[in-house]
């Protein structure tokens, strides 16, 4: 076994690899950015290195930086974790060369498979079934359109080089393949530096359903069954479970034994992922899967695997990678019970899960599992952490595990309840919604369910007049809420606002909350709200409110739902002038990749104005009204959170100009 390892990433899943590693009696090396530099991970490790610039580019993308520093620090190999610089065989090569081990596949199985195209040609060589389409070489716009025709509308235009849905759009109709491929090429060659793609059909009804296989340096493989991670947006996974429901045990031999066929066919040696696809529209069937790619790397979703399987599959990668066999044989490894994660991100579902920053001023998960579950949460965040616009908006992956799958499905909606963020938009109200949704809940789920049903989903009530008094409350100033059966009785005595009532204002959203607070003759506090809200007496409040506060903002939480208000400064002038003025802000952070329209351009609602790349993700800008562009963004402008990205001319203005 090793006795230093250098982890060449950040976030949750270096604190992951840290955690099994000082388990083992490990020592670790942690590498980190200028934004890193006070950051759960660099806390956790007994050593770390700075290596950069915040941008991953210049700092976690720096193969040679992150060979210098295990050098140098004494590392005897290097951990990847997921992403970056994972699936790289040339950071494998450079690895190796420098007399470290590489703590995951050969750069010849990574690049085996690091490529869509080339990877199924490879698989269909070795009989595994793969999707019918397009993987060949050439690659102008004639040849790939004249290739969708023939494979039959829909079909999913993928890049060759990468994943997370990064570089894949669905194509409905021929005339929309040009724009659709520019779009894939675009975000490709931003994501993965390589703008080349394949086509495929689009299968009607796709359950993604994966195997965890893992191989050592002796020859041997094995799998450790099955997770479907068919609750899917855009195109990336939400909540991931194992096994799959539904699963027949005729699908299940033959899928894990295509998994482990795929594996000894470039010898394998590490923890991989083999992804299928599945056509569910009549059912799971042993004929109706085909091979998509190979994650060469350890997956977001492995711990549901290693609580289905009783294993820690880090362990085993430190394992293998230092000369040890398999430590289990396949008749060795079982299945037992069921197992949900949910990916808990900064991001706005009802704004087509638009990734978020912010700091978190209030993060609180479930201190003790729901009753008959486990549970894990994996993160790489603390309160007072920011969410940057540099790296994956994650804040944790919430993993229960029960008997059955109805049991873990109840156990995630609790603890999905129980789990408090405040300072940034959050999922978890979204992730409640899915757990809860019928189809999900019965296990009829395929990657278009969130689509379908996503207004559903993304809807959140808006507060109660409950919830209102609460907030107000609080902003009063009247003091913490205690944790008692009567809420409100500790602030009797309390004499601010004897005989007058206070007027309080708030904020949620772009709506105004007037309210008025004033002390009852029993010592308690009313709050009455003004129209359109009905009054609600405090004493009436059903339960203690769980609810966080930091200057000029509070957080009412409901279930897995979190009421944000602000609490306006009455000394701060009104930006109610500036709102009126015509303009179109950031809702991101992130770079103008590309601009349609220029200054003086009349443009109509709904009209394409700009793509605007953030997280790697392209992100379309439209005009939200009829009008007459005055300032636009310049292409390659990097813009933060509310920047103005377009200016319309005023109406008046806008008609003198039509008029002259």
């Amino acid at each position: 076994m090793f006795t230093k390892i250098l982890i060449a990433n950040r976030g949750e899943i270096a604190c992951r690899v840290i955690r099994t590693a000082r388990k083992l009696g490990v020592h670790t090396v942690a590498v980190y950015s200028d934004a890193d530099a006070r950051s759960l991970h660099v806390e956790m490790a007994d050593e770390a290195v700075h290596i950069g610039p915040s941008p991953v580019g210049e700092s976690y993308l720096r193969g040679d930086r992150i060979v210098a520093a295990a050098l140098a620090t004494g590392a005897q190999a290097i951990h990847p974790g997921y992403g970056f610089l994972s699936e790289n065989p040339d950071f494998v090569d450079h690895v190796v060369t420098a007399g470290l081990i590489f703590i995951g596949p050969s750069a010849a199985s990574i690049r085996a498979m690091g490529l869509k195209d080339a990877a199924k040609r490879l698989m269909e060589k070795a009989g595994v079934p793969v999707v019918p389409g397009y993987h060949g070489e050439a690659q102008e716009i004639v040849l790939l359109a004249s290739k969708a025709r023939e494979i039959g509308y829909p079909v999913l235009i993928k890049a060759r080089a990468g994943g997370g849905g990064k570089g894949m759009r669905r194509v409905e109709h021929p005339d929309d393949f040009s724009e659709a491929l520019s779009s894939a090429r675009r975000e490709a060659k931003a994501a993965f530096g390589d703008d080349r793609v394949l086509v495929e059909k689009y299968v009607d009804k796709p359950r993604h359903i994966e195997v965890q296989v893992f191989g050592d340096n002796f020859g041997d493989a094995v799998h450790l069954y099955e997770r479907d991670c068919s609750a899917q947006r855009r195109h990336q996974k939400v909540i991931e479970e194992a096994p799959a429901p539904g699963m027949t045990p005729a699908l299940r031999k033959a899928m894990t034994e295509a998994a482990v066929k795929a594996a000894k066919a470039i010898n394998y040696s590490g923890a991989g992922t083999i992804e299928f696809i599945v056509d569910a529209s009549q059912g799971l069937k042993a004929d109706r899967f085909w091979f998509m790619e190979m994650n060469t790397r350890l997956q977001v979703e492995h711990p549901v695997t290693e609580m289905v399987t009783g294993t820690d599959l880090v362990e085993w990668q430190l394992r293998v990678a230092s000369g040890e066999k398999l430590p289990k044989t396949q008749s060795e490894i079982a299945l037992s019970g069921h197992a949900f994660e949910a990916r808990i991100y900064a991001e706005d579902a009802a704004k087509g899960f638009l990734p978020a920053t912010g700091t978190l001023h209030h993060l609180k998960f479930p201190g003790v599992a729901p009753e008959g579950a486990a549970m894990r949460i994996e993160t790489g965040v603390r309160a007072g952490d920011a969410i940057s616009p540099y790296y994956d908006p994650m804040i944790a992956k919430l993993v229960v595990h029960a008997g059955d799958r109805q049991a873990a499905l109840e156990a995630l909606r609790t603890a999905l309840a129980q789990t408090e963020i405040a300072g940034s938009t959050v999922n978890t109200a979204f992730l409640a919604a899915l757990a809860a949704d019928p189809d999900f809940a019965a296990g009829d789920v395929d990657t278009g369910l969130i689509g379908r049903h996503q207004e559903a989903l993304t809807a959140v009530a808006p507060p109660t007049g409950e919830i209102i008094s609460a907030a107000v409350l609080a902003a009063s100033g009247a003091g913490a809420l205690p944790s008692s059966d009567d809420p409100w009785s500790s602030l009797a005595g309390y004499a601010h606002f004897h005989g007058v009532a206070r007027r309080m204002r708030l904020k949620f959203g772009d709506e105004q909350i007037q309210a008025k607070v004033s002390m009852r003759p029993d010592g308690r506090f009313q709050v009455v709200l003004d129209a359109p809200y009905d009054s609600t007496n405090s004493h009436d409040l059903r339960a203690v409110p769980r609810l966080a506060r930091w200057p000029a903002h509070i957080t009412v939480f409901e279930g897995a739902v979190g009421y944000a208000f602000t609490v306006p400064d009455p000394l701060a002038r009104s930006d109610e002038a500036a709102a009126a003025s015509g303009s179109l802000r950031a809702p991101m952070p992130g770079l103008v990749k590309l601009v349609r329209v220029a200054k003086g351009d009349a443009v109509i609602k709904g009209q394409i104005l700009l793509i605007l790349e953030a997280m790697k993700m392209e992100h379309t800008i439209a005009a939200p009204h009829d009008g007459v562009i005055a300032e636009i963004a310049g292409e390659g402008a990097q813009v933060t959170d509310g920047t103005v990205l377009v200016r319309f001319v005023e109406e008046q203005s806008a008609s003198n100009s039509a008029t002259s």
